[in-house]
């Protein structure tokens, strides 16, 4: 089948944005709201085994401040969930939070193919926006045919919805795609839609499960700085390029 679209995973996968993002932005909306919460990188590594910003924190609350009251957990989950995200986004404003290697290249090869571009993710549209605009370019937003991100579908990674949301607003077919992914959840949710998939591994997911993926490699690579290749035939190749994907469809 001939490669047609790449669809991207943000957190992780086109930049490494938990342990230096996300998580210091959710410890300083704890303490805008006069909590002693603290997500240590090795804490937040655990909580990254659930989906999504809000469903993280009620996971966090539930399990390990079983005593906690609070009048309108509801609303102070989705405050405070408003909070992070403004946080993070003034750091990505500062650039904090640079593109993986590899990113920003591939993406300009693939446009200048015109193959179709999307994201597909559990995160915020705000943080999308924002990650795009600040760490990729002004226009960035505008190189994506769809953007499938936050509470459009009811069930998050690892469950297949976001792709298979993403797969019908582009009216594409799986097996043209190739999926950018950097976690076991993301994996299950894009193999569970029957779309192809190259991980690029980071610290917090090194160690998972990826089985099913095309190929597991370190980063995209550049020439100058070649990717580790942890599983997968990359053909003598040392980064991520077009004709790489279509060995690996």
């Amino acid at each position: 089948m001939p490669l047609q679209a790449l669809l991207f995973d943000i957190d992780g996968t086109l930049a490494d944005t938990e342990r230096d993002g996300h998580r210091p932005a959710f410890n300083l909306a704890f303490a805008e709201f006069g909590l002693d919460w603290d997500w240590t990188p090795e804490l937040y590594g655990k909580l990254l085994a659930v989906t999504g910003g809000k469903e993280r924190i009620r996971y966090f609350v539930e399990n390990y401040l079983p005593d906690f009251r609070s009048a309108d957990f509801d609303k102070l989950v989705a405050d405070l969930h408003k909070a992070k995200t403004r946080h993070y986004t003034a750091m990505l404003a500062n650039g904090a939070i640079p593109l993986r290697p590899g990113v920003r290249r591939l993406l300009h090869e693939a446009r200048q193919a015109g193959l179709r571009l999307a994201i597909v993710t559990t995160t915020t549209p705000e943080n999308v926006t924002a990650l795009l605009r600040y760490s990729v370019a002004e226009d960035a937003e505008s190189w994506f045919e769809v953007i499938a991100a936050g509470d459009i579908v009811p069930a998050k990674k690892p469950a297949p919805d976001i792709y298979l949301w993403a797969l019908q607003k582009m009216r594409i077919a799986p097996e043209n795609c190739i999926a950018f992914e950097d976690s076991r959840n993301g994996l299950l949710a894009s193999r569970a839609a029957n779309v192809p998939t190259v991980v690029t591994v980071n610290g917090y997911t090194a160690h998972e499960n990826f089985d099913d993926a095309r190929a597991v490699l370190s980063d995209l690579g550049e020439p100058d700085a070649p990717f580790t290749r942890l599983k997968g035939d990359a053909g003598g190749k040392d980064y991520v390029d077009l004709e790489l994907l279509r060995r690996w469809l």
